[in-house]
């Protein structure tokens, strides 16, 4: 039967599937709901086949790798015999037979595809000796992640994330046959190359061979010590993705949660990192209006991200002086905390204050060290934690989160705008700055805003809007390569624009690696809570946000707000 209705089918295990527009038969296998087994397969990447997991069998017997065979019409295959699992079960010794089997160890541990798919095959032994002899140890020099060599599948998804997604190239294949092996160029520590410590590698990485720094165990300590004041202070894209690790649907807004969490972990005071988005959205948007006026250093580049900014520094310093000089929310908000905690010490041995940022993102555990985002000689934020690393300490701390129910953020730092939540997602920065810059105004064309282009997924938006007598040109770019592209049509000619947001995970905050896996899943979701979270907010605009009005009456009068605020 190839067609019905002028639709084409293939025939999957006896059953006719609709082919609409799949681009290999893997995609068709997974419609027909088939879990077919894969280690190197991403839609958003180009295809690898080197895992051999998904291989199917057709009706003469060949054998293909469903990922890398496009679906033809009146194709008939079976996607489980006992020649192709004798071939699964053998591809997964040969793996573990040179794969570091330390799994109770392993920060991987029940979130490792290779171990998952041992346990699905029934392996419970490895005939093989192992082919290939590993001389180095674990890199941990990157401040965001640590590589294990030894844990590596060859797979290349770290490979062509950081290339085709990224494009940095960090890290690629190194020799051949049984001692090919992913790696630095000249095997150089992970901190001395072009890095950008967006961590996207390791949200790919189906084993524990590339993983998130884990600052969990320091961390525990300052919170069992009770001469330090602990404060923690939540992004905005957290709220709708920890959720996703305790079985609570996805883009569910768990902040008030969390909060309670927080609290019975030890944490002393628990604050919005929305709050100080908000002091991001009132800085960039008077910056961005001093550099219209002046008509000079345009367009105007976000500075939330730290990855993008590193890759800027990297690869096009002469973008340093069109990039915002503010600091990120949790910059500005851990600078207030710092100031206000230096303003209230009092007694011959006051405690020491640290702030403890709990974030969806690995680059953040870089920017906090950071020369120019210090207070005083010493780190403002004191740690960068993220989501999985929360949720993992939640579980140690034997809480039923599900069960927990929900309290509010502290005050004097208590309200955030809506503007402020929006941050998480691709878009956000813009939308609250469009907002602010319309001042009044945009009270009214709230739905107007969100219905320019700045709202959706896709790598490039371009939005226009009118401002005094001209019209303002924005960009709006998640994914590196995306940017790429862009600083290239901008340094050609080809496009202008008067203000650029860049974040450095396609699909922004929501998309961090230090959230739940969220390749090609659960986006749409978490971006809805995050607008969800921005219409149940009553302060709409950063600019009538209370507590930045009294912030800038007190805290932040003078210059203060220079010197706190922005690191240049």
């Amino acid at each position: 039967m190839n067609t019905m209705n002028n639709k084409k089918f293939m025939v999957i295990d006896g059953l006719p599937i609709a082919i609409e527009g799949e681009k290999n038969i893997l995609d068709v296998i997974r419609k027909a709901g088939i879990d077919m087994p894969t280690l190197c397969y991403y839609s958003v990447l180009s295809t690898y086949g080197a895992c051999r997991m998904c291989v199917v069998e057709g009706k003469h017997g060949e054998i293909m790798a469903s990922c890398s065979t496009p679906p033809r019409s009146g194709m008939e295959i079976k996607t489980n015999t006992p020649r192709l699992q004798k071939y699964r079960k053998m591809i997964l010794e040969l793996m573990l037979a040179d794969h570091c089997r330390e799994c109770t160890t392993c920060d991987k541990n029940f979130d490792c595809k290779l171990q998952e798919l041992a346990q699905r095959f029934g392996l419970k032994d490895v005939r093989f000796e192992p082919y290939s002899i590993w001389d180095e140890g674990k890199d941990e020099s990157s401040l965001s992640i640590t590589r294990d060599p030894n844990k590596c599948i060859i797979c290349g998804d770290c490979v062509r994330m950081c290339s085709e997604i990224q494009n940095v190239g960090a890290i690629d294949f190194a020799f051949r046959g049984s001692r090919m092996e992913v790696t630095t160029a000249f095997k150089m520590p992970l901190s001395e190359t072009n890095c950008v410590n967006c961590g996207q590698c390791a949200a790919v990485c189906p084993t524990g061979a590339i993983t998130v720094r884990n600052d969990q165990k320091e961390l525990w300590e300052d919170l069992y010590d009770d001469n330090t004041i602990m404060i923690a202070q939540v992004a905005p894209a957290v709220r709708v993705a920890l959720g996703d690790e305790f079985g609570i649907p996805r883009g569910t807004n768990v902040m008030g949660k969390m909060v309670t969490a927080l609290r019975r972990l030890g944490f002393d005071e628990v604050y919005d990192t929305a709050t100080g988005a908000d002091l991001t959205v009132i800085e960039e948007a008077s910056e961005l209006v001093e550099r219209l006026e002046k008509n000079e250093k345009l367009p105007l580049f976000t500075s939330c991200c730290p990855a993008w900014v590193r890759y800027a520094e990297i690869n096009h310093p002469e973008l340093i002086d069109h990039i915002s000089s503010c600091k990120s929310p949790i910059g500005m908000l851990s600078s207030v905390l710092k100031e206000r905690a230096k303003k209230n010490e009092t007694g011959k041995k006051p405690k020491k204050t640290k702030v403890v940022a709990i974030v969806p993102c690995t680059a953040k555990k870089f920017e906090i060290h950071r020369e120019d985002q210090k207070y005083e000689d010493e780190p403002t934020t004191a740690y960068s934690i993220t989501t999985i690393e929360l949720a993992n300490m939640i579980r140690e701390a034997g809480l039923r989160f599900e069960e927990i129910l929900p309290e509010a953020v502290d005050m004097p730092y208590g309200i955030a705008s809506g503007a402020g939540m929006i941050f998480g997602v691709t878009g956000g920065v813009t939308e609250a700055v469009i907002r602010n810059v319309m001042g009044d105004a945009a009270r009214d064309h709230l739905a107007d805003i969100s219905f320019t282009g700045v709202r959706g997924f896709q790598g490039l938006k371009e939005v226009k809007i009118p401002y005094k007598d001209r019209e303002l040109s924005i960009a709006i770019v998640s994914g590196l390569k995306n940017a790429e592209d862009l600083i290239q049509a901008i340094q050609s000619g080809e496009a202008n624009y008067d203000f650029v947001e860049v974040m450095a995970c396609e699909g922004g905050c929501i998309a961090g690696a230090g959230q739940p896996f969220v390749i090609g899943r659960a986006k749409p979701e978490r971006s809805e809570g995050m607008y969800e979270a921005d219409r149940m907010s009553n302060v709409k605009l950063s600019a009538h946000n209370p507590v930045t009005d009294g912030l800038y009456a007190g805290l932040l009068a003078g210059d203060k707000a220079h010197h706190l605020l922005h690191y240049k």
